[in-house]
């Protein structure tokens, strides 16, 4: 089938049909519902025919459901609808992470499963800002560019997988689609919900080392022909492993329903509410002396330390198929996200010539890091699809309006110290009575977690930020002839931004407005029904000040410059040039795909720090490039072998800075080299083995969007993460055609390694530790 031909079948379905489809692919549930259509209960409110999709041959294509013995990894077409084309015959790299995979590879966060991909590095919050998880795609920042079902999903809180049917990864800049942001791509959770034709139910109950506990059920009931309820909902808690009392503790549930009144007419609503408590970790630090991370550092979290996220959402989706070539669509949603952290970091340092116990000794001494975020939200996009002939060419429009409120307020906790100071230390400010884990003897203090007494209440906002955007876009993928397409598309955003931010007690008002012009240009020809190649222009925007988690802080990504300063600022602009293909093979089991990019983004603000240590915006002044290669694979090899594969090579520099030093260095938080692999293995109906495999070369600390720290006196870069190579197993075992158990072991040869490093090498992040976990899992 031609790529034209699939672009006509895909554009007569009706939205909800698609999403009935898509309902129908994920993990094991499936069993029960590929029995369900053999065997259906007359008695029942199932609808064992859906109206929408009927007989034809795509939709009976879209619901071959693989049932619990089975796992697909291949996924051929993107969440976000406006994508119309399939993956294959999209000109741009897409990587799509299936319910199965993720749940074979036993990771829940999205942390945890995005860092793990190819091309995608961790960095570190400002000031240890432990809910500003920040995702680096192609080496741009991308922590506020995280949508849920194509909508944004704001803030810095905790993102669980339980409730996720896909994650999709886009590479390469993406603000015609995105908006703001995108730079290096975006990631766009794909969410579970109800489907009136099939009745099926799954609980997932794990137990493993290190305290772990997690149950998960999913549950879809029809209640009549025209309406379902699906029900996810998550209990967990497990400490990190080796490193006791540092822990994760969720709850979540999430409630979706489905109303078709019409066979043109659908309307879902989903809510969901996420409740995580946590004990973070800010892991070790960096030794600049021995030129490595400090190992075995113990565990020095202070029983006051936390890190909590209430996520809150509801989202409205309606669909109205006015005719076989026009289709309204709407998504709207309400959130309300509360975050909060105080957690501890430990660094190395000597005691003072006027420390009483131990002058000169070298110790490890404790710092806090903390503050509060809270975001609420508005947001709804209408989009119009429209397929039609102009000019004898074939054209599937897509024209799309889109409104957002973000109004999000940080601050900090007030702080009181009850116990005792144990040593002092000297520091920029000179020297101050502090905390130590390490005695005058040199051994280690007994209840580390009691060392500080730390108490808190909740202080003043010390920023409080809203960004009003509208925005509108057209998309077109135009048919030239069997074998050539062209895709192309514009965008403009029109932003109101408003920040009041406070820094030592003299506050000042951020305010601007300003307008955004992104567009993309794509080409693709096939040179059989399997293989194309494609060349893709595409372009991106970042505001001053979007990152909505720093107040006024530039070197993070919070607004740069005076009040009187920022509105006279420019967007940062990112231009990205992609040459690739893409082949099915394998009876189009299995999809190769491979690409060249160059992305470069100028006009970028930068950040000078004074004398004080306190980071100042400069307006404009940088440009950096990245240019790499990226291979992937994803599919069936033979009926019992599945992979995943992806791997990247990249180059970064920075080409202009107000700082003539970094001029020519490599950017912050950039590994030049990263794969990763997942395999799985049918060995008979009872058994599977599987995989993964996860390496990233190292990478250098410092602020985003910037050279990486560099010592010019000793000509090397300041603060390294060294590279790292973590293996996985899982097995499954089907003991019935309901109940399967699955275990994992994580991190077998039980590598210690490094995830991300602060600046200054004050606190590194720790990977996980070896564990095991069993699974089982019961279908009704």
């Amino acid at each position: 089938m031609n790529s034209q031909q699939k672009l006509q079948q895909r554009n007569k379905m009706t939205l909800g049909a698609q999403a009935v489809a898509a309902a129908l692919v994920f993990s094991g549930t499936n069993a029960y519902a590929a029995n369900n259509v053999e065997n259906c209960d007359k008695d029942s409110a199932v609808v064992c025919e859906s109206k929408e999709i009927n007989k034809s041959d795509e939709a009976i294509e879209l619901i071959k459901v693989h049932g619990a013995k089975t796992s697909v990894y291949l996924h051929d077409e993107s969440g976000d609808i406006r994508r119309v084309a399939e993956l294959v015959d999209t000109p741009q790299m897409i990587t799509v992470l299936t319910q199965d995979q993720i749940i074979e590879a036993g990771k829940t966060d999205l942390k945890d499963i995005l860092s793990a991909q190819a091309g995608i590095t961790l960095g570190t919050g400002e000031n240890g800002n432990a809910f500003g998880d920040r995702y680096i795609i192609r080496g741009h920042e991308a922590r506020s560019d995280v949508f849920v079902d194509g909508l944004r999903d704001p803030g810095m809180s905790t993102r669980e997988s339980f409730a996720t049917e896909r994650v999709e990864i886009t590479k390469g800049p993406s603000s015609t689609f995105a908006g703001r942001g995108s730079s290096g791509g975006a990631v766009n959770s794909i969410t579970k919900k109800a489907s009136v034709n099939y009745n099926f139910g799954r609980v997932d109950a794990g137990i493993g080392t290190d305290e772990y506990k997690r149950v998960t059920l999913d549950y879809n009931l029809p209640l009549t022909e025209n309406s379902a309820i699906r029900l996810n909902a998550l209990i967990s808690d497990e400490d990190k492993p080796d490193r006791e009392g540092v822990s994760n503790e969720r709850n979540g549930v999430q409630i979706s329903a489905v109303y078709l009144p019409t066979q043109a007419l659908s309307i879902t609503a989903d809510g969901y509410y996420l409740d995580a408590e946590d004990v973070p970790d800010l892991g070790s630090y960096f030794d600049r002396d021995a030129r490595k991370p400090v190992k075995d550092i113990p565990v020095y979290s202070q029983e006051s330390d936390f890190l909590t996220s209430e996520v809150k959402t509801f989202t409205l989706r309606t669909e109205y198929e006015i005719n076989d070539n026009v289709t309204l669509y709407n998504a709207t949603r309400f959130g309300d996200t509360k975050n909060g952290y105080i957690t501890t970091g430990a660094s190395g340092t000597k005691r003072a010539d006027s420390d009483p116990a131990a002058p000169g000794a070298a110790t490890i001494g404790l710092s806090t890091h903390q503050g509060y975020q809270d975001v609420s939200y508005a947001s709804t996009q209408f989009n119009l699809f429209w397929n039609t002939n102009i000019l004898d060419l074939e054209h599937n429009f897509v024209f799309g309006v889109e409104y957002t409120d973000e109004s999000v307020k940080n601050g900090v906790y007030d702080i009181n110290y009850e116990n005792p100071t144990n040593c002092i230390t000297s520091g920029r400010r000179g020297d101050s009575p502090g905390y130590c884990i390490i005695d005058a003897e040199g051994q280690q203090f007994d209840n580390l977690d009691q060392l500080m007494g730390r108490t808190y209440s909740r202080g003043d906002n010390d920023a409080v930020l809203d960004i009003e955007t509208v925005s509108a876009y057209m998309l077109d993928t135009v048919h030239l002839t069997d074998k050539l397409d062209i895709f192309y598309g514009a965008r403009l955003d029109n932003f109101d931004y408003s920040n009041e931010a406070t820094s030592g007690g003299t506050s000042a008002l951020y305010t601007y407005s300003d307008t955004m012009y992104n567009g993309n240009f794509g080409i693709i020809y096939d040179f059989s029904e399997d293989v194309n190649v494609y060349a893709n222009y595409s372009t991106a925007t970042n505001i001053n000040g979007g990152e909505t988690d720093l107040g006024a802080n530039c070197g993070y990504g919070g607004v740069c410059g005076s009040a009187t300063q920022v509105p006279d600022s420019d967007p940062e602009r990112v231009e990205n040039i992609e040459l690739g293909t893409k082949l099915m093979l394998l009876d189009d089991n299995f999809m190769f795909s491979a690409s060249i990019f160059q992305i470069t983004k100028d006009d970028v603000m930068e950040s000078v720090g004074d004398d004080d240590y306190a980071t100042l915006g400069t307006l404009n002044t940088g440009e950096n490039r990245v240019k790499g290669i990226e291979i992937g694979f994803v599919g069936d090899i033979t009926e019992n072998l599945s992979v995943q594969f992806s791997a990247t090579s990249m180059d970064s520099e920075v080409l202009d800075s107000i700082n003539d030093e970094s001029i020519g260095l490599a950017l912050s938080n950039f590994a030049e080299k990263s794969v990763y692999l997942q395999l799985r293995y049918q060995l008979n109906e009872s058994f599977v083995v599987g995989g993964d495999y996860a390496y990233q070369s190292e990478m250098y600390a410092g602020q985003p969007d910037t050279a990486a720290g560099y010592d010019s006196e000793n000509e090397q870069y300041s603060i390294v993460v060294p590279s790292y190579q973590v293996v996985n197993l899982f097995a499954n075992y089907y003991a019935t055609d309901d109940l399967t158990f699955r275990l994992n072991i994580g991190n077998v040869f039980n590598e210690e390694y490094f995830t991300a490093a602060y600046r200054s090498g004050a606190f590194m992040y720790l990977g996980s530790a070896s564990s095991t976990k069993l699974t089982a899992t019961y279908e009704f």
